[in-house]
This record gives C-alpha cells, sequence and structure tokens, in this order.
C-alpha cells in the first residue's frame, strides 16, 4: 500500500482482529480425600485394612498392597508428615459421608417467625383462638410476632395496645421469653416472642 492510497476494508480488518484463545474451563475441584495415584508424596504413614499402623512406607509399597487387597489407598492426614493414608473402599466412604451429612441436614431445624394479628378491642373468644395457635407455634419451636393494628379513633387510645400486649406477654411468660419489647411503628404496635 502506497501513502495516497486509501486503505482497503480487508486491511482495516486484519489490523483491528485480536487473536482470541479458546475458552479453557478451570480444572474441576475434587470432592473429598485424595486417593490412589492422586497421592504424590515419596512416603505414608500406612493403615491397613484392619486398622493396623504400618508405619511409613514407600507409597508405591502401600498402593501395590491396595491394588492386592482390592480396596483404594486413601489420604486421611494430608496435613501430618509423612501424610497418613488408610486401605479402605473409597466408595464406601464416600457413601458414608454423604450419609452423615443428609443426617445432620434432617436435624437442622429453620426458626421462623408466624404472626399474630390483633386488634385493640379483640373480644375475649379471639384472644383465646389466637393464644392456642400461638402455643401451637412456640411448640413447634417458632418465634412469634404480635402485631397490634389501630384503626382510625383507636390511635388515641393507645394505652389500651399497650395493657393488651403486657396480658400477652403475662399469658406467655412459662412457655416463651420476649425477644423486642412493644413498640409503636406508625398505626401498629409491634413485640416479638421466642419459646424458652
Amino acid at each position: 500500500m502506497t501513502q495516497g492510497d486509501a486503505p482497503t476494508v480487508i486491511e482495516i480488518a486484519k489490523e483491528n482482529t485480536t487473536i482470541r484463545r479458546p475458552y479453557k474451563a478451570d480444572a474441576p475441584v475434587k470432592e473429598g480425600p485424595r486417593s490412589n495415584r492422586e497421592i504424590r508424596v515419596p512416603r505414608v504413614q500406612l493403615i491397613d485394612a484392619e486398622g493396623n499402623n504400618l508405619g511409613a512406607v514407600a507409597t508405591d509399597e502401600a498402593m501395590r498392597m491396595a491394588e492386592e487387597a482390592g480396596l483404594d489407598l486413601v489420604e486421611i492426614s494430608p496435613n501430618n508428615d509423612p501424610p497418613v493414608c488408610k486401605i479402605l473402599d473409597l466408595g464406601k466412604l464416600k457413601y458414608a459421608n454423604q450419609k452423615k451429612a443428609a443426617e445432620a441436614r434432617k436435624k437442622q431445624k429453620i426458626v421462623e417467625i408466624k404472626e399474630i394479628k390483633m386488634r385493640p378491642n379483640i373480644d375475649t373468644h379471639d384472644y383465646d383462638v389466637k393464644m392456642k395457635a400461638m402455643n401451637r407455634f412456640f411448640d413447634e419451636g417458632d418465634k412469634v410476632r404480635v402485631t397490634l393494628r389501630f384503626r382510625g379513633r383507636e390511635m388515641a387510645h393507645q394505652e389500651l395496645g399497650m395493657k393488651l400486649l403486657q396480658q400477652v406477654k403475662e399469658d406467655t411468660a412459662e412457655i416463651a421469653k420476649v425477644e423486642a419489647e412493644p413498640k409503636l411503628e406508625g398505626r401498629q404496635m409491634m413485640m416479638v416472642l421466642a419459646p424458652r
């Protein structure tokens, strides 16, 4: 291309192209302990399938012993010097760990906050029904937020609402403790109770 010529479309495209490397995903992260050929240290502290400590052994010797037993060489404690390895069935170990994790998840209880709504001039029967529901929530291990809603001129009689929340507090004193004291937010008064 001479100085006076205008660059062609192809020449402009060549100048602006960048070389893109193909996307290479990160190596997959392996779950669980290292086993068999992944153990790359010269010596390991070996525990055989019966649980006997055989002391420090060359890694290839430990690997051969595991293969003869038809099991895997699994790194139990990688931070020791030399690392502690055991001859066992890796599939059974993974299965046992999954069962243990599932059992732990099953035992977890997620605490929910249930809400009970009342009015300052609630009837005694309605109050009793709400208290029964509240006791059921406490038995299930959930927290309860008691919300008292004021409408219209009821705002002038906030002491009635405070009196009602004190009544709730006294009625649940044996099975629940107050986590958040009664407070007024706009047109509603709230209190949070948690099971003892």
